[in-house]
This record gives structure tokens, C-alpha cells and sequence, in this order.
């Protein structure tokens, strides 16, 4: 009886213990993406890739190297972002999750959210990328040109808008393409030099890590945590 009894008891503790997983595991994936919502990736481990992560990392757990803002059309996803080849476009959601992917094949991609202050501004920001979409990537990184490098445009969205200067959700700072000795490194030496252009030190900038630390958005979602 004592047994029967034990067996019982198993069984429930074990029925309660995976139907606690189930619920965990649907609560995970409840993530809704949203009209807006900022989508930082680790693009990869290529020598430029490194060289943007190596100048530009902060303080936070991750250390992104890219950049897009989701939109929907038609009832489909989509992200706006600006990259090389191809230069403004609107990506299916999909191709962006899975253009990088890490060794468990989890989408290296974060998805950040702005503050309530700034949502109504959202819809003419996106009107902002839409419209530029086939304008060329500036692999230069300069500011007062009509070519646009990922996180320009995501700034740029926002700054165009009747917005106080002191109060646009990102701010902009002095690039710098410099080791920590301040010399240039040379995976930027090269770059600049096969496109036969200065390394443009100093000059007014952001950056996709830059953004990942503004006080005005919230992280919400990890696709590599799914």
C-alpha cells in the first residue's frame, strides 16, 4: 500500500515537473515583435566585422556590429537596415534572423524596444527608411553624404523629425578607428586604403553599440536564448 502509494506520488511530482517545463518553454516564445522594435546582430567574425566590434564595444554583455528596424507590410515582417552590396533595403525578417547564426544554430540577433515618448514618432520614421531604400550603403562612414552605413540611417530616421536635438534617443560621438595605443589598426588601414580614402578619425558618428546604450530603449527579446 505504502509503495502504490510512493508510485503514485512519482508519477504526479514527475506530471508536474514537465507540464512546469511545457509552460516555461511556451512562455519563452511569446515574444511579439513590434512596429519599431530595434534589431542589434553580431554580423560575424570577418576581419572588418572584428575591427567595428574592437572600436566600438561598451560595457554590455553583447558587442553588436549591426543595426535595423523591424516594419511591417502586407501583413509580413520585415527589417530596414543598411549593408554593404545592396545598400537600404527591406529584408524579410526571416533571411535577417538567419544570416548569422551561432554553433547551436540560434539567430545572433537582440531585439530592443524604444520608450513610450518616443512610438509616436515611430510610423514617420519608417516612412524616413522606406523612402531611401535603393540609396547606396556608405562603407566610407562620413555623415554629410547621401550613401547611409547601418546605424546612420536608424539615427537619421529620428533626427529628421521635429525633435529636440537634446532629446533624439541616440546620440552621435567622435569615430575613431584607433588601437589602444591610438594608431590606427590595420585591418582599417587597408580598408580605407583599397578604397583610397582617409581613415576619417574623429569624425561625427555612431555605431550599433552606441545605440544599444541608450537610456531610451529596453532589451526584450535574445533569439540566440530561444
Amino acid at each position: 500500500m505504502v509503495n502504490k502509494f510512493l508510485k503514485q506520488t512519482c508519477i504526479l511530482l514527475l506530471s508536474f515537473s514537465v507540464l512546469s517545463s511545457c509552460n516555461k518553454k511556451q512562455h519563452s516564445n511569446n515574444f511579439e515583435l513590434k512596429q519599431g522594435d530595434l534589431l542589434f546582430q553580431n554580423t560575424g567574425t570577418d576581419e572588418i566585422d572584428n575591427a567595428i566590434k574592437n572600436v566600438t564595444a561598451t560595457s554590455f554583455s553583447k558587442n553588436y556590429s549591426h543595426v535595423g528596424m523591424a516594419m511591417q507590410k502586407d501583413e509580413k515582417w520585415f527589417v530596414l537596415e543598411a549593408i554593404p552590396k545592396e545598400g537600404v533595403c527591406q529584408t524579410p525578417l526571416n533571411k535577417f534572423l538567419n544570416r548569422n547564426k551561432n554553433k547551436f544554430n540560434k539567430s545572433q540577433t537582440t531585439v530592443a524596444r524604444l520608450n513610450k515618448y518616443y512610438q509616436p514618432y515611430i510610423s514617420e520614421a519608417i516612412v524616413y527608411g522606406v523612402e531611401r531604400v535603393n540609396t547606396p550603403y556608405d562603407d566610407i562612414f562620413l555623415w554629410d553624404d547621401d550613401s547611409y552605413y547601418c546605424s546612420e540611417l536608424i539615427y537619421k530616421m529620428f533626427s529628421t523629425q521635429n525633435i529636440p536635438t537634446d532629446s533624439i534617443p541616440f546620440v552621435t560621438h567622435p569615430m575613431t578607428f584607433n588601437d589602444s595605443s591610438g594608431n590606427p589598426m590595420p585591418a582599417w588601414k587597408t580598408y580605407y586604403k583599397v578604397r583610397n580614402q582617409p581613415i576619417p578619425e574623429g569624425v561625427e558618428g555612431t555605431n550599433p553599440n552606441l545605440m544599444a546604450s541608450s537610456s531610451h530603449i529596453k532589451f526584450v527579446h535574445d533569439y540566440e536564448k530561444e
